[in-house]
C-alpha cells in the first residue's frame, strides 16, 4: 500500500506541502483543494453520508474544501477513490445470487412466459 500523501484528484505528491493541511491548501500540480472528504481517511462511499466518522457533520460536496474537524489526510487517496467504488463487491449480489451479465436463455424465457400466462 502506498504510504505517500498524494492529491486525491491527480495523484501528484504532496510532500512539498506543510502538515497539517490547512483548509485552503491546494495541490501544486492541479490546483485541487485538499481539505476535502475525498482525501480524508474517513471517506467511504459505502457508508451513510460517505463518512465513517459518525460524529462528523454531513458535507454535501466531497470535492470542495470544508471545515470538518475530523479531517485526516489519507495516504494513497488517488488510487483508493476508484477502488472504493468499483472493486468492492455489492452486498446485494450475495443476497440475490451475484451479479450476472448473462442474458436469459430461451428456457428461462419460456418459463417466464408460462408463469405469466403468455404462450
Amino acid at each position: 500500500m502506498n504510504s505517500e500523501l498524494v492529491c486525491w484528484k491527480c495523484g501528484a505528491s504532496l510532500k512539498a506541502l506543510p502538515l497539517p493541511l490547512g483548509r485552503r491548501a491546494e495541490c501544486l500540480a492541479c490546483g485541487a483543494e485538499l481539505h476535502v472528504c475525498r482525501l480524508c481517511r474517513h471517506f467511504d462511499t459505502r457508508k451513510a453520508k460517505q463518512c465513517r466518522e459518525l460524529a462528523a457533520d454531513e458535507v454535501k460536496n466531497k470535492t470542495r474544501a470544508n471545515f470538518c474537524d475530523w479531517f485526516q489526510p489519507k495516504a494513497g487517496a488517488f488510487g483508493a477513490n476508484a477502488a472504493s467504488t468499483s472493486a468492492q463487491p455489492n452486498p446485494l449480489d450475495s443476497l440475490f445470487g451475484g451479479a450476472s451479465t448473462t442474458q436469459p436463455t430461451a428456457d428461462t424465457r419460456s418459463e417466464l412466459d408460462k408463469l405469466f400466462g403468455k404462450d
